[in-house]
């Protein structure tokens, strides 16, 4: 692996593919079933993916039964999902088109300011940077890190957690036909 790609020049274009995954991730309906196939503690859980663009994504989780902890507020696992979740999307739009990139979280760090109570809001700003990471990846076979900070908001604006979710990049190698 290298170190985190900060900015290793331009970020590449948009895609046709991205901009068709952000259209679904934005149907509610769409989003739900997918949870539901794939991801479905953020199902049960109630995350939604309020904002998708090449650049940043947002998640919502709210406080609700399922949620919770014994202190009246939401559980630190749920609120790792959700900040997970939105640098995930942004990860998954950028290796849905192109050539196969594997992906996986291989560290997290959190920093917890405030009691986490109400609908919170996830936003990772790193869309770029991902874009960055997949397309050098992609070059050169390599594999790439990208460190993404998702910021946990509450309803009024205050701060509850920070994340550092460290993603690792790989271009998956071509298989060789079979004779």
């Amino acid at each position: 692996m290298t170190p985190d790609t900060a900015s290793a020049g331009p970020a590449p274009a948009d895609t046709p593919q991205a901009a068709a995954f952000r259209r679904t991730i934005a149907n509610p309906l769409k989003l739900r079933l997918f949870m539901l196939r794939s991801l479905p503690m953020a199902y049960l859980a109630g995350l939604r993916v309020r904002e998708i663009t090449p650049e940043r994504a947002t998640v919502t989780v709210p406080f609700k039964y399922l949620t919770k902890n014994p202190f009246r507020s939401i559980y630190f696992a749920c609120l790792s999902m959700a900040a997970e979740m939105a640098s995930g999307v942004l990860a998954m739009m950028n290796t849905s088109s192109g050539a196969p990139v594997s992906m996986l979280v291989v560290g997290m760090e959190a920093e917890f300011s405030k009691k986490a109570v109400g609908l919170i809001a996830f936003t990772s700003q790193d869309g770029l940077r991902i874009a960055q990471a997949v397309a050098e990846s992609r070059a050169t076979g390599e594999g790439r890190t990208v460190v993404c900070t998702s910021t946990g908001l509450d309803q009024a604006g205050d701060n509850v957690a920070v994340f550092r979710i460290t993603w690792s990049f790989r271009a998956k190698a071509k298989q060789p036909l079979r004779a």
